[in-house]
């Protein structure tokens, strides 16, 4: 009899395997949402980069593309964050996905609607804090995470994480994980299961161009991936290049002169005036999340990453990733990658309780 992988993560969300695609700006669109969603697994849409119609488009044809729940992300300080909740809502999407402190209101908002509530956090007070503010299960990204990270291991983090929420929610593991070997980790460690985004950056499905996927596959060694705070004051994990290198080299206020300009380009996505940017930066800085400074830098990063995933010059912008990159040397569909999941845990969970089981006593 096959090994069932139901959790309290595939109840929550309704999908067959307790497997997340995660939200990356400009890469996480509709077919390769639906593509993870229609392997089983579940996919967030990318809502912080785009301007809320063209969110409700995706949404509209995410459901076109498959017939199976799926999620948006979006930061809960950007200046359209109400309008992208109301889409959520109208389109009775299963689930959000945010970082940062959120507003209490948005989040009463959003679960009196019945949507389901998972934040990214990435130390175990932060864990506690999100569920007291409402979060139905806690996505929790180790220091080998792409993109903004910590500085504690995936494996040191999640078990410190579920000792301190208990069986309140589900938590999801997240940070250095490609296969059924991560999987199978994640739950001995009493997980719920896993999200993955450099993974799914690399399939057939993401809309990255070639020359920016080529750039990732020729990344072998996980030493290259660092984590920097050039881009906007914050940890943020990334394989060196051409344009991380100069970034690392400028200055504050060059890289603050950087990131005005490329916020206020940014604005087109957002449908953002300069006056929300600057209170979206303020609300941030009340928060204490961020400084003013680290605030205003953060526009800097989407046009950036642009650069990279959209426009195919992987040494122009940026290149956020997983260590898991430096292991990674072949792209597969969305199906691929999760039935080979499934597949690998199952046998290794299988053959790890026969292992227990058939263990002389001492």
């Amino acid at each position: 009899m096959a090994l069932s992988l139901d959790t309290r993560l595939t109840e929550l969300l309704g999908c067959r395997y307790p497997i997340i695609q995660t939200a990356m700006g400009w890469i996480a669109d509709p077919t390769l949402v639906s593509g993870t969603c229609n392997a089983g697994g579940f996919g967030f849409l990318a809502g912080a980069t785009i301007v809320p119609e063209e969110v409700e488009m995706d949404i509209i044809r995410t459901k076109e593309l498959t017939d199976q729940p799926f999620g948006v992300n979006f930061h809960m300080y950007q200046p359209n964050a109400a309008e992208i909740i109301e889409l959520v809502i109208k389109h009775g999407v299963k689930a959000v996905s945010y970082s940062r402190s959120p507003g209490k209101e948005m989040i009463a908002r959003l679960k009196d609607n019945g949507v389901v509530c998972i934040p990214t956090i990435g130390l175990p007070k932060h864990a506690v804090k999100a569920i007291e503010l409402g979060a139905d299960a806690v996505t929790v990204q180790g220091g080998e995470g792409g993109g903004h990270t910590g500085s504690v291991p995936t494996t040191l983090l999640i078990p410190q994480v579920i000792d301190a929420v208990g069986d309140k929610v589900p938590v999801v593991a997240a940070g250095g994980f490609k296969d059924g070997r991560g999987l199978a980790g994640a739950l001995a460690w009493g997980a719920d299961g896993i999200a993955m985004g450099t993974r799914f950056l690399m399939t057939k499905e993401a809309p990255v161009p070639q020359a920016t996927k080529d750039r990732y596959l020729n990344c072998h060694n996980p030493s290259e991936i660092i984590v920097s705070t050039a881009m906007d004051g914050l940890p943020q994990r990334m394989i060196m290049n051409k344009m991380l290198a100069e970034l690392e080299k400028a200055g504050t206020l060059k890289r603050l002169l950087i990131a005005m300009q490329n916020g206020l380009k940014f604005r087109k996505y957002t449908g953002a005036s300069l006056i929300g940017l600057l209170k979206a930066a303020l609300d941030q800085t009340k928060s204490g999340d961020l400084t003013m400074a680290q605030s205003i830098m953060s526009a800097n990063a989407p046009m950036i990453i642009q650069r990279a995933m959209v426009d195919g010059l992987p040494d122009e912008g940026v290149l956020p990733s997983g260590q898991v990159a430096g292991t990674i040397d072949e792209l597969l569909s969305c199906e691929e990658i999760i039935n080979g999941i499934v597949t690998e845990a199952g046998e290794r969970l299988t053959e790890l309780a026969g292992r227990v089981n058939d263990s002389p006593r001492a």
